[in-house]
C-alpha cells in the first residue's frame, strides 16, 4: 500500500499549485514530528498466531456509528484547495467505502451539503473553540441537526503551531469567500476582519467537553491527546473518546509520535472510553499495529487529500477500500478474524 500512496502523493503534487502543496505538506518548527510520524510505526513487530481458521475475516466496527472499516478520514481543512467539489467529494468517497469520515470546522463546503453526500451513513464533526465562542457553538448545533453522530474537539490547538515559512500572515492560499463559507452566516454583519473572531482561542478547558455534550446531545471525542494522565482527565470530564494525534506534525513540534504514545493512552483509558489514533498511518500494517495497541479506529489525513487531488471521490474510495483490504489480509496472516481479536499480545517493540 505504501507504493500506491507514493504514487498518489506524486500525482497530487504534480496537479497542485506549489503554494497549495506546501500548505498541505508542511509541519511546524523544524518538521521533527512530520518526519518521525511514519517511521515511528516501524519500531513495532507483529507476533502472529498460527493454526487459526481465517477463511472469513471481517473489519467492521462500531464507534459512534456502524462502519465496514476501522480506517477513516481525519478532519482536515479546505478540501476545495485540491478539488472543485471539496469535502462533498471526500465524504462521498468515504461513504462508498464504508469508512468513518470526520468533517472539519474549516470546511469549504457547507456542512449540510456534505451531510447530504453521506445519506444515512454516520459521520462526525470536528470542533475548534474559537475566540467568538458563539460561532463554535452554532457550528456544533448545526452539525447535530444535520445528523452528525459525534463531535471531535481538537484540544491541541490553542493557537497555530510555529511555522517559520508561513510568516505571521494567515497561512492559507485561499480567498476569504471560500475559506469562510462554513461560518459566514454566523459572522456579524458589519465585521471588517472576521479572522480574529474565528481563530482558535487559548481560553479552553476540560469544562468545554461537558458543555459541548450538553449543547448538542452528542458524545465528545477529544483529539490531540498524547499522555495517559491527560486521557484519563478528559474521560473523567465527560469525553466519550480520546484521539491520539500530533495534528499532522503541524502544532507543537517534537512531540512523542502517535505510534509511541498510543499504548500509554489506551492503558490509562481502559474500557472507560473509545481510543482513536492518527499520525503517519500509511498502510494496513500500521493500522493493524494501532488497533492491536488499543485503538478502536485509525485515521489518515494527508493521504486522503492526495487521493482527492488525484482522483476525486473515486480516488478517495479506492484509497480507503485498498487500506481496508490490506488490513483484512494482514489480519488473516496474523491469525485474527475480527477486530476484537487484535490485542497488545500481537505486537512487540524493538530497538531502533
Amino acid at each position: 500500500m505504501r507504493e500506491t500512496l507514493d504514487e498518489l502523493r506524486a500525482a497530487a503534487q504534480d496537479r497542485l499549485d506549489p503554494d497549495v502543496w506546501h500548505y498541505i505538506s508542511r509541519g511546524s518548527g523544524d518538521h521533527v514530528s512530520v518526519n518521525e510520524a511514519e517511521l515511528a510505526w516501524d519500531v513495532w513487530r507483529l507476533r502472529p498466531r498460527v493454526l487459526r481458521d481465517v477463511s472469513s475475516v471481517h473489519t467492521s466496527c462500531a464507534v459512534f456509528g456502524e462502519w465496514e472499516s476501522p480506517i477513516g478520514i481525519a478532519p482536515s481543512a479546505y478540501h476545495r484547495l485540491v478539488h472543485p467539489e471539496g469535502e462533498a467529494a471526500t465524504a462521498r468517497g468515504a461513504a462508498a467505502s464504508g469508512a468513518p469520515f470526520v468533517l472539519s470546522s474549516r470546511s469549504t463546503v457547507p456542512l449540510e451539503q456534505v451531510a447530504e453526500q453521506l445519506g444515512a451513513r454516520p459521520w462526525w464533526f470536528q470542533v475548534y473553540l474559537m475566540h467568538e465562542r458563539g460561532i463554535s457553538d452554532a457550528l456544533a448545533r448545526r452539525a447535530a441537526e444535520a445528523g452528525a453522530t459525534a463531535l471531535v474537539l481538537t484540544g491541541d490547538t490553542p493557537y497555530l503551531g510555529y511555522r517559520p515559512r508561513a510568516g505571521r500572515a494567515r497561512p492559507v492560499p485561499l480567498d476569504d469567500e471560500l475559506a469562510l463559507i462554513g461560518v459566514c452566516q454566523h459572522l456579524p454583519a458589519d465585521v471588517q476582519d472576521p479572522w480574529p473572531l474565528i481563530d482558535q482561542t487559548p481560553h479552553q478547558t476540560l469544562a468545554d467537553i461537558e458543555r459541548l455534550a450538553d449543547l448538542t446531545g452528542l458524545p465528545v471525542i477529544v483529539k490531540g491527546v498524547l499522555r495517559g494522565d491527560d486521557a484519563l482527565a478528559c474521560v473523567q470530564a465527560g469525553a466519550g473518546g480520546v484521539w491520539v494525534s500530533t495534528h499532522g506534525g503541524r502544532q507543537l513540534d517534537g512531540t512523542v509520535p502517535t505510534a509511541y504514545a498510543l499504548a500509554e493512552v489506551a492503558d490509562a483509558v481502559g474500557d472507560r472510553a473509545v481510543v482513536l489514533a492518527d499520525g503517519g498511518v500509511r498502510g494496513g500494517r500500521d493500522a493493524l499495529v494501532a488497533l492491536a495497541l488499543g485503538a478502536s479506529a485509525v485515521f489518515v489525513g494527508r493521504p486522503a487529500m492526495w487521493a482527492l487531488a488525484a482522483g476525486g471521490a473515486e480516488g478517495v474510495a479506492e484509497l480507503l477500500t485498498g487500506l481496508r483490504e490490506e488490513l483484512a489480509h494482514l489480519m488473516g496472516l496474523a491469525g485474527a478474524t475480527g477486530l476484537e481479536q487484535l490485542d497488545p499480545s500481537l505486537v512487540t517493540r524493538v530497538p531502533r
